[in-house]
């Protein structure tokens, strides 16, 4: 069956799955339950006999659950590929995570382990239903589109997400507005309800207009269970002789590390190292998801008037700078942090969009997406994995968060490095 390309009813179920997943990346993953950890679990938690801070706990919790699906996502992907079934292993890590954030209401704060557990689920769900989301877009769309719908995508994610965030923000602020008690965890904890909710019902649509390919071939199960890994070799060795993919996927994995290690973690920054209140701390992450939609705009009209590499070398240098002044952020002081994460704002939506389009752009022709997007995905989880890691083992060692934004600006300066080895002009002739 051949798909066709460029469909308005098929591209606008595609850009939904952003309106419906991204209420985890800032609800769960940024915004809210970060912060309600820190504030309900103990400040230090005994792990095999050793006590460590609950922050560095829940930054390896992060870790762990991109370096589960890292290793995880080829097998899959492999498997719904040859079967051209990705659409049905994109909903079961949908309902995986949504189900996760769920489970998320019973976690109360000394129960340390419930938090930790369905946070690594649910994160899971969510970078394993990216795999298939992002693989989709050569196969829907032309070269041509790539950036515009890509940062159209992002733009309707800025823009759900901070829609059920304004909610829940009312809902633990003003608690009797909704008829609930002040001074008790659950408005927080139906704002994780809300989460799953959201992500389940919202994900429908675009279920309903993403195409499905059936492929009626069979094979042994040892062969089906490691054609996944065998693909993303094969898919390795293809972009070992595709230069600028090369390129590219190796300044991606670098950069990638301190943008996602930022976005996971500036929350716990701000509440443990700066001693921010909570609310200011929740008004601030909504403001920057107000200014990532023109951001991922902007960087998308960048990437058209001039280059893709020259829109992620920027964005690249603005992070450096933004590093450099979180290092230097006095505690309890709210406008510093505020017009950090203006900064933040502007760069976050663009810098992601622009490098999922930039990879598609590079793609050599080849039909089985779902397994080179899988390359493009280990690249990006492992490249968390470690940086979270890092992170956590830093604030672990010194007990400070700073130091661990020094490791962010090695990562930054080195993704700067290796982007200007990327060609400018392949980009433009794909485009």
């Amino acid at each position: 069956m051949t798909i066709k390309k460029n469909d308005p009813r098929t591209l606008q179920g595609w850009v939904m799955y952003d309106w419906a997943n991204s209420v985890f990346s800032l609800t769960i993953a940024t915004a809210v339950f970060p912060i309600y950890y820190q504030e309900t679990t103990p400040k230090l938690v005994e792990v095999a006999g050793n006590w460590i801070r609950n922050t560095a706990l829940y930054e390896y919790g992060v870790s762990a659950a991109f370096i589960l699906i890292a290793f995880i996502s080829p097998l899959l992907s492999g498997i719904a590929d040859y079967r051209g079934n990705k659409k049905n292993y994109m909903r079961f890590f949908v309902w995986m995570g949504a189900l996760s954030c769920m489970a998320m209401y019973f976690f109360t704060g000394p129960n340390v382990w419930l938090g930790i557990g369905t946070l690594i689920l649910a994160t899971m769900g969510f970078a394993g239903s990216l795999v298939y989301y992002n693989s989709y877009l050569p196969d829907i769309a032309t070269s041509d589109r790539f950036d515009t719908l890509s940062a159209r995508g992002f733009a309707m994610g800025y823009a759900g997400s901070t829609l059920l965030l304004i909610v829940n923000l009312l809902l633990i602020q003003q608690p009797a507005w909704f008829g609930l008690e002040a001074g008790t965890t659950l408005p927080s904890r139906i704002a994780f309800l809300s989460v799953g909710i959201w992500w389940i019902a919202f994900s429908s649509f675009t279920f309903k207009r993403l195409p499905s390919v059936r492929n009626t071939a069979t094979l042994p199960v040892k062969q089906l269970l490691t054609k996944g890994y065998q693909e993303l070799r094969k898919a390795y060795g293809k972009a070992r002789k595709e230069t600028m993919l090369k390129r590219f996927l190796l300044a991606f994995f670098v950069y990638n590390m301190g943008v996602q290690t930022i976005m996971y973690l500036a929350t716990l920054f701000g509440k443990d190292t700066l001693k921010l209140e909570t609310a200011y701390l929740i008004v601030t992450v909504l403001i920057i998801q107000l200014i990532a939609i023109p951001g991922a705009w902007l960087f998308s009209t960048i990437s058209r008037k001039y280059s893709n590499v020259h829109a992620l070398g920027l964005a690249v240098l603005i992070w450096i700078g933004i590093c450099f002044a979180a290092y230097f952020l006095p505690e309890k002081e709210n406008v510093p942090f505020f017009l950090l994460g203006a900064a933040v704002g502007i760069v976050m939506g663009g810098v992601q969009s622009t490098s999922r389009a930039t990879y598609a752009k590079l793609l050599p022709s080849q039909e089985d997406t779902a397994s080179y997007f899988s390359l493009y995905e280990f690249a990006e989880k492992t490249g968390i994995a470690l940086g979270t890691l890092c992170y956590g083992i830093i604030d672990h060692i010194t007990h400070d968060m700073r130091n661990s934004v020094i490791v962010l600006i090695v990562f930054f300066l080195a993704g700067f490095g290796l982007l200007l080895r990327v060609n400018d002009q392949r980009l433009k002739a794909a485009s």
